[in-house]
């Protein structure tokens, strides 16, 4: 079972022959071609989507969010999603690349705040008709550069992806007062906590893992952090990387053939005892129930 899915096993998994390239690529969605049901799964490339007529929820995290009409969907490597149509019939356009082929120039500074680079974002905008259009055309141009010969060609790639990147930007709501020190602190945190994910192998564990070397890193005490968090989130540093050590457990036991040992190695506990005790405090089940129970064929989302 691999542990992540790359473009050209996405392509062969659905039917769609083979990329032409394995660092950027764009294909019509055409209803009824797309299956009902796309289970969790986490890859290593990033996935921008327009979806029109679309009907269906998309999970992400343990978050569900509705969609209906048309919708600019993300899709962030770092996190597993799963997307079940519920009604309609889906057309538009999906362009897929790798980390390799947006850096540097799609992680400027005012992309960095798109849903499709920022933990924890909501991953779905709604554009209204006119943005449809623009989308649209540059999905358009980008289908019609992929087969070019141009020496050039990626970097015109780029150039319509940041684009793309700068039309879902114009979406996002407008911040229309400073941020407070505590806001300002947590997304500092919460950016530093999402670094430190997905595991991509057990050779290379956790680099942070108490509220201690997160503050360090942070250049503020402990408490501090603490009492930021709170008063931004309502819950401690504790409970905030309690709760993303769960969420990796459960991604690398559901969608890896890593070992229980190996895991709990990775995500720094000295004991796999004590990664056992943890997970089940936090879960109900012990970590190898829970990959039996993932392991079960799933034919809806609850």
């Amino acid at each position: 079972m691999p542990t992540f899915e790359a473009i050209a096993d996405y392509y062969r998994a659905y039917g769609r022959g083979e990329p032409a390239t394995g660092l950027v690529t764009a294909y019509r969605i055409e209803a009824p071609a797309a299956p009902d049901f796309y289970p969790h799964v986490r890859r290593d490339f990033y996935k921008l989507k327009l979806l029109c007529g679309a009907e269906g929820i998309l999970s992400y995290a343990d978050q569900r969010v509705r969609v209906q009409g048309c919708a600019l969907i993300f899709v962030n490597p770092q996190i597993p999603y799963a997307w079940e149509r519920t009604g309609g019939d889906e057309t538009g356009f999906a362009c897929l690349f790798t980390e390799e082929f947006s850096t540097p120039q799609l992680r400027t500074a005012t992309l960095a705040h798109s849903p499709l680079f920022r933990v924890g974002a909501v991953p779905v905008l709604f554009p209204l008709a006119a943005t449809v259009q623009r989308l649209r055309y540059l999905f358009e141009q980008i289908l019609a550069e992929l087969p070019s010969s141009y020496a050039h060609k990626y970097e015109v790639l780029r150039n319509y992806v940041q684009l793309l990147l700068h039309e879902s930007v114009r979406l996002l709501p407008t911040a229309s007062a400073p941020v407070p020190a505590a806001q300002r602190l947590q997304a500092q945190f919460l950016d530093l906590l999402g670094q430190q994910f997905p595991l991509l192998s057990p050779a290379q564990p956790l680099v942070l893992k108490t509220a201690a070397e997160f503050a360090r890193q942070l250049g503020v005490h402990p408490n501090h952090l603490n009492k930021a968090l709170k008063a931004a989130t309502g819950h401690s540093t504790t409970a905030h990387l309690a709760g993303r050590l769960v969420q990796e457990a459960q991604a690398l036991l559901q969608h890896s053939n890593w070992s229980v040992a190996d895991i709990a190695y990775g995500l720094g506990f000295g004991h796999t005892a004590n990664f056992h005790a943890f997970f089940k405090k936090h879960t109900g089940h012990t970590p190898a129930h829970y990959r039996r129970q993932a392991a079960q064929p799933v034919t809806s989302l609850s």
